[in-house]
């Protein structure tokens, strides 16, 4: 994404979009890092000379790296089974109470902490010297300097909520050696210029390449056009991330137990949220269905936005691929789902159960206890999102004490009209759908701060987003008892 920012001005051109495939290889899978990082340096060249950039992704993921600073293979994707069973392990040495009264992670299998511990003694790890989380890693192959930007870093359970430091002490306790994980970074801190060597090859100069919110989450909270501190976020895409902003961490015992985490934001902030299942069912049911017609949809993207130094002209806003599902017509589907009675079927879209690739279908259909048409199957994902948004939300409020008058959903499934009229709903809270880019948003008006072509704090920056980008609102239709009655059929 390229992007123009200003005074009283923020606008975003797609320059360049390619798939992010997982492969499996002797029945591990693993991110195709070779060929994003192609994708990257094909959307610089076609960018052109930039004033600077910044990259963001997905979570807890990492590239090892050997002394010389070559990569050790491709890094492992998070929904791969090797951590089957390494939260126990974990618990055995550090309880899953003092790890989040130290961490404030909540407690997902994929974590890195648990990846790690996993890997333990096996060659790869044992020859690192270097672990780079994703967007670290291309980063350090653009600049040749290597660090962990501190959004990111909280998320891998390894890092101390309370100073922001690596926890040395956890590292040693699990046999982590101390030494493979780099010096950390503050966003909008500069990581360092594009070097020489790439930047004649792909005619972008040698702008600086800066720290933004790399966890790709903390970039899109930035894009919240928020207009006071009141508001819940849904950051809606594969998953849907769901939670507020705080200053201070929350790490009471009912806040583990709900399974709600405390991870960095911009300018010190904490995201108090919770993972839930979000458009992934959709996807992997979209994915099944298209197959006959060899649909190309991707699971995660590496997003990099570049800060234009020239004018650019405002894209069609793009869904993420994560949530780009039309090689059948999703709208159609989306339209007979409408139509269909509410909340007649409902599942728990944060079992296990629906982690994995594969047939997600037939998991519905297993839960639902009996057969249901692609419409009724879509019906059932939006309504049972809305009803975990539902929950969450409630359970952010009630935890953290944040009063929430409003809730921004941004991301690819702020054009879900349906979901974000049945989150409304669900939640009797009026819904504000939109920047659908927010992630690119934020990620390029955090470059832009650090430019100091715009200034001002994170009410700033949103304002810029509220004044710029389309956005929609959703009033809530007044379904409490029957969202009450669901919610005591599902056990929420």
């Amino acid at each position: 994404m390229l992007g123009r920012v200003g005074a009283g001005e923020l606008r975003l051109t797609e320059v360049y979009r390619f798939a992010n495939e997982p492969v499996r290889v002797g029945g591990t899978l693993h991110w195709d890092i070779l060929a994003l990082y192609r994708g990257v340096l094909e959307g610089l060249r076609r960018a052109g000379p930039v004033a600077g950039m910044g990259v963001d992704s997905w979570a807890v993921d990492y590239g090892l790296l050997d002394e010389s600073g070559a990569l050790l293979g491709n890094p492992i994707h998070y929904r791969d089974a090797r951590t089957d069973g390494t939260a126990a392990k974990v618990a055995a040495v550090v309880s899953e109470g003092e790890l989040y009264g130290r961490t404030g992670i909540q407690k997902l299998p994929f974590n890195t902490i648990y990846q790690l511990v996993a890997a333990s003694g096996t060659p790869q790890l044992e020859a690192a010297r270097h672990l780079l989380l994703i967007p670290d890693l291309i980063a350090y192959w653009l600049t040749g300097s290597p660090g962990a930007e501190y959004t990111n870093a909280s998320t891998t359970q390894l890092l101390d909520v309370h100073t922001g430091t690596w926890d040395m002490k956890l590292l040693d306790e699990l046999g982590i050696r101390r030494d493979l994980l780099p010096p950390l970074r503050q966003p909008g801190s500069v990581i360092g210029p594009l070097s020489p060597s790439l930047g004649a090859e792909l005619g972008t100069g040698t702008p600086n390449v800066i720290a933004v919110g790399s966890h790709d989450t903390a970039s899109a909270v930035v894009g919240v056009p928020a207009q006071d501190e009141n508001f819940a976020y849904i950051s809606c895409g594969t998953w849907s991330l769901v939670g507020v902003e705080l200053n201070a961490p929350v790490l009471s015992e009912e806040s583990r137990l709900a399974n709600f985490t405390n991870e960095g934001g911009v300018d010190g902030t904490i995201r108090y949220l919770r993972n839930v299942m979000g458009l992934w069912p959709l996807q992997e049911c979209m994915r099944a269905w298209s197959a006959s017609l060899d649909t190309r949809v991707a699971p995660d993207l590496v997003s990099i936005s570049p800060l234009s130094s020239g004018g650019s002209e405002q894209a069609d806003e793009v869904d993420p691929p994560a949530a780009t599902l039309s090689a059948i017509d999703i709208s159609d589907l989306l339209g007979q789902a409408a139509d269909l009675p509410a909340r007649e079927h409902v599942v728990d879209l944060d079992d296990p159960i629906y982690l994995s690739p594969g047939d997600m279908e037939s998991r519905i259909v297993r839960q639902v206890g009996q057969v249901l048409t692609p419409g009724e199957v879509v019906r059932c994902i939006m309504d049972s999102l809305a009803l975990a948004h539902r929950k969450t939300i409630r359970q952010a409020q009630q935890l953290s004490g944040k009063r929430i008058d409003i809730i921004h959903i941004v991301g690819g499934g702020a054009r879900n009209e349906l979901l974000c009229q049945l989150t409304a709903d669900a939640t009797g809270l009026p819904v504000l759908a939109g920047p659908v880019e927010a992630t690119a948003l934020g990620n390029v008006l955090v470059q832009a701060r650090a430019a100091g072509t715009i200034k001002g704090d994170l009410r700033a920056l949103r304002s810029l987003v509220r004044d710029t980008q389309q956005i929609v609102r959703y009033e809530p239709r007044g379904d409490e008892a029957a969202w009450q009655a669901v919610e005591r059929r599902w056990g929420g």
